[in-house]
């Protein structure tokens, strides 16, 4: 399939048994399908590439500006581009319905992009994995500070980036070269060797690797 990846959400994780008897545990994504809704092309975007949707949105929450864009595909809740070469994107049209087993099959490797879980404010221990202080010699309240965030005189403040204390997940994150453990076509279930980033029921961008060695 000339697209290289699709729209999904994260349904939780589970066990599967392999064929040696070995336990892995995989994260269950339900991908697509995915109308496509846009053609990119270089003469007239700058670029090649495919935009699909997914989900059904309320018909009430979109205006006539996306109603318009998504066509005949109904209303959709989420729209998401993804590159691709002007020979592969050729063989797609507007409208075109593209399912999970079309483009992931068993053994390939896949990025699967998401918004990490929110934590609230989280201190350097929790957010960073600081050891924190020392616990004797009259240290009674410093067991989870930073300790020193700066220099004195030169430069005289704390420096952009210093690792401190604050708002924890709640962003976009990747985990990169994942295996494709199982492909359930009739009911588009995609089974990912290990975790990925997001709650259950997140928004979740799958598509073939970009690291090296991996499946393109």
């Amino acid at each position: 399939m000339a697209i290289p990846g699709l729209l999904g959400k994260k349904l939780g994780m589970v066990q599967v048994i392999g064929e040696d008897g070995a336990v892995v545990g995989c994260t269950v994504l339900e991908v697509g399908p995915c109308p496509v809704t846009q053609i990119m092309t270089e003469s007239r975007d700058g670029y090649s590439g495919v935009q699909v949707g997914f989900g059904e949105s309320p018909p009430w929450r979109i205006n006539n500006a996306e109603r318009g864009h998504t066509g005949a595909n109904g209303p959709l809740k989420h729209l998401a581009v993804f590159h691709a070469g002007a020979e592969e994107v050729g063989e797609l049209e507007v409208g075109t319905v593209v399912s999970a087993s079309e483009v992931f099959s068993v053994g390939d490797r896949v990025d699967v992009q998401g918004v990490s879980k929110g934590k609230g404010f989280a201190g350097v221990v929790k957010r960073h994995g600081f050891r924190g202080g020392p616990r004797t010699h009259g240290q009674s309240d410093r067991h989870r500070a930073p300790g020193s965030v700066g220099a004195g005189t030169t430069p005289g403040r704390v420096l952009k980036g210093t690792r401190m204390a604050g708002r924890m997940g709640g962003k976009t994150t990747t985990s990169m070269n994942l295996e494709v453990v199982n492909v359930n076509a009739d009911r588009h279930l995609v089974y990912i060797k290990g975790s990925v980033p997001g709650a259950t029921n997140g928004l979740v961008r799958i598509r073939q690797t970009k690291r090296r060695g991996g499946k393109r």
